[in-house]
């Protein structure tokens, strides 16, 4: 089997336009890991925080939530690698904040999926 479709499954029922309808488990799998990035309580508060306060270090952010630094640390490289917040750098301190392009187009996404139509 072709590498590219092995994670591609068919089925025998018909779409609206008459063809099968076809799920990529890959894409599914990526989905699936961005929505539970944000799945977390730790990491809602983090972009709780982040909405009232557009930049924070991660000792900003450890201290508010009263957790060790190297859990702030692992919950926002989580929330980095699915696109959630964005970083800078100003000296030896790196700046969070919030990527709200990429928070509208999950919210986007989420009420689509969830839509009866």
């Amino acid at each position: 089997m072709n590498q590219n479709n092995s994670n591609i499954i068919s089925f025998n029922e018909n779409t609206g336009s008459g063809g099968p309808s076809a799920i990529n488990y890959l894409d599914v799998k990526k989905a699936a890991a961005i929505l539970r990035a944000i799945n977390h309580k730790l990491r809602q508060s983090i972009i709780k925080l982040l909405e009232e306060k557009p930049a924070m270090t991660v000792t900003e952010i450890y201290v508010k939530l009263r957790v060790e630094q190297s859990v702030a640390s692992q919950h926002l490289a989580i929330l980095r690698r699915a696109e959630f917040v964005k970083t800078s750098r100003d000296g030896k301190n790196i700046h969070y904040a919030l990527n709200m392009k990429r928070l509208a187009e999950v919210n986007t996404f989420v009420k689509q999926l969830l839509s009866d139509e």
